[in-house]
C-alpha cells in the first residue's frame, strides 16, 4: 500500500459519504466501498487527519457513524 492508493481510497469513501448526505456505519461503508478493513482503515485516517469527516458516537444503538464535516473558511 503507497500513499497514492490511500488517497484513491479516500476519495471513494468521501464520495461515498458526500453523496448520500447521511451519517455511515462502518460495516455499511465497507460493503458500499468494497474496500478491505485494511483499505478503509487507511482511507477514513486519511479523511480524519484532514478533517473531511466527522465521527458520532452518541448514536441510539451505540455504533459509531461517519459523516462529512463541512469546514467553510472565510
Amino acid at each position: 500500500m503507497d500513499k497514492t492508493t490511500i488517497g484513491v481510497n479516500a476519495g471513494i469513501v468521501w464520495r461515498t459519504i458526500d453523496s448520500s448526505g447521511r451519517a455511515w456505519k462502518y460495516e455499511e461503508l465497507k460493503k458500499e466501498t468494497k474496500l478491505s478493513d485494511r483499505d478503509l482503515n487507511a482511507a477514513i485516517g486519511w479523511l480524519a487527519r484532514e478533517n473531511k469527516i466527522e465521527f458520532d458516537s452518541e448514536m441510539p444503538d451505540g455504533e459509531e457513524v461517519m459523516h462529512v464535516e463541512m469546514n467553510v473558511y472565510f
